[in-house]
């Protein structure tokens, strides 16, 4: 059957197409991460598995590569690493006031029925200062998309006399069989602002009917004045609250008090050590996981795009209560031409890989530092030997890029460093818990690696592959 197109999303269509050719004859596009056909696109949404499918929605501006009225765009994928791109499922409703769709989160409703939640933006309003949450079904498939009859299904009238600001960012969860929604914003603009997490509970199965329970989390640090999309979940025996501050996006570990509806945590770290990475959001998998994907920014504009996702992350705790995170094992499907070195043979305490084409380079190092030592991975571009990327371990310490931070090893003194190029995007997991992502703008080149051990280093291992596109 032969779906109605919707005008507004066929002129956005309209407008990625003819966009795409200059977005694809730039060679620094990322080959092996998630991003839009063409145009600009910043923050996840709503990633959910439905039907068999991954589905992904991100915020995306079809009618240029800058940031602009905000759509939603819409990806899926049956094994969370080659994507089909599908139409726009949200667009702003300039005939009822809508200016844009900010970004907001996907469930299954309790009549079974696929709905968005979002941050709905109205024209000539400030906001920061006024913001309302609408929702949009779906058919079975999450192609076509209505929006509610209902909307807006959130007002600000539910906080009372209580003014939040930047109140935005709708995260759904479910506990104990009842359906809860977390919002970001601020408190005391007037003072500078605190940034605070709010709690909501459904009244209703079709979640249209709303109460606010009050605040959720208060950020501990004086400097974080505003607090953008914030994902809860219970991980293990514990919750974890991640929220984006207008900086490195911050991780929370602690418990719930479903009494008070309160959170407490215990322990407190970075998702990602860069501001490159930003705007995290998660789900559950059919398979009991907790994925994660960030905005990955800072991209050189004037190509015809501007914008793609992180590789998707596994989430568990760690044995000392930390937020432990690894590439997804799905994308081992891109590997290709094998490089290992069970004990690389250093001569003069380095040993190079061979120039690796397409600009596209995953490598697994086992490393052991001790007082004094230290081990380095320098990316570099092939045909001059020029430098692109260093990461560099200690012991208590590494650093990628220029971006530094402590460091645990295992308990037997080693560290494992994983890391992924992708013509223009470097991510880099080291040990259990750190992260660094960054945008270096090589291009579609032949890239090598220098493995360099000072010291008493050693290097147990190194394993290197090229990456398959995915698109």
């Amino acid at each position: 059957m032969r779906r109605k197109v919707n005008p507004a999303v066929e002129r956005a269509m309209s407008a990625v197409r003819a966009a795409m050719p200059r977005a694809e004859a730039d060679p620094t596009r990322p080959a092996c991460h998630f991003r839009a056909p063409a145009q600009w696109m910043n923050d996840p949404n709503g990633p959910i598995c439905h039907g068999g499918y991954y589905h992904m929605f991100y915020q995306h501006n079809p009618y240029g590569e800058s940031w602009g009225p905000m759509h939603w765009g819409h990806a899926r994928s049956r094994d969370l690493v080659r994507w089909e791109h599908l139409p726009v499922a949200l667009w702003p409703s300039t005939e009822l006031g809508e200016e844009a769709c900010w970004s907001g989160c996907a469930t299954i409703n309790g009549e079974g029925r696929p709905m968005a939640f979002y941050t709905s933006i109205g024209r000539q309003t400030d906001p920061r200062e006024h913001a309302v949450q609408c929702g949009a079904l779906s058919d079975d498939e999450l192609i076509t998309w209505q929006k509610h009859p209902g909307n807006p299904l959130l007002t600000e009238s539910l906080h009372g006399g209580l003014k939040v600001y930047d109140w935005r960012d709708p995260f759904v969860f479910r506990h104990d069989g009842a359906t809860y929604m977390v919002l970001g914003g601020n408190l005391n603009r007037a003072q500078g602002g605190q940034g605070v997490v709010n709690l909501y509970r459904a009244r209703d199965a079709v979640l249209t009917d709303w109460e606010y329970l009050g605040i959720l989390f208060r950020h501990p640090s004086k400097d974080v004045t505003n607090i953008e999309c914030p994902n809860f979940f219970r991980l293990g025996d514990r919750w974890v609250l991640v929220v984006s501050p207008h900086g490195p996006v911050h991780y929370f570990v602690g418990k719930f008090d479903t009494q008070r509806f309160r959170f407490e945590p215990e322990s407190r770290g970075l998702i990602d050590q860069t501001f490159s990475f930003y705007a995290a959001n998660s789900m559950a998998d059919p398979q009991g996981r907790r994925l994660l994907w960030g905005w990955v920014k800072d991209f050189t504009a004037g190509k015809g795009w501007n914008g793609c996702l992180s590789l998707p992350r596994v989430l568990n705790l760690s044995p000392d209560g930390k937020l432990a995170q690894a590439p997804a094992p799905e994308l081992e499907e891109l590997r290709r031409n094998h490089r290992s070195e069970p004990r690389p043979r250093l001569s003069g305490g380095s040993h190079f890989v061979d120039a690796c084409s397409g600009g596209t380079l995953e490598a697994i190092a086992d490393v052991e530092v001790g007082p004094g030592s230290e081990v380095r991975l320098v990316l570099r571009r092939a045909w001059d030997d020029s430098e692109v990327a260093s990461v560099r371990i200690q012991e208590g310490r590494a650093e990628v890029a220029g971006t530094s931070a402590p460091l645990a090893s295992r308990s037997d003194g080693t560290v494992l460093c994983h890391l992924f190029f992708d013509r223009s995007v470097l991510e880099v997991y080291v040990g259990d818990s750190l992260c660094f992502t960054r945008v270096m703008e090589v291009g579609a080149l032949p890239l090598k690696l220098e493995l360099f051990a000072a010291a008493r280093a050693r290097v147990h291992s190194l394993d290197t592959w090229e990456l398959q596109p995915i698109w």
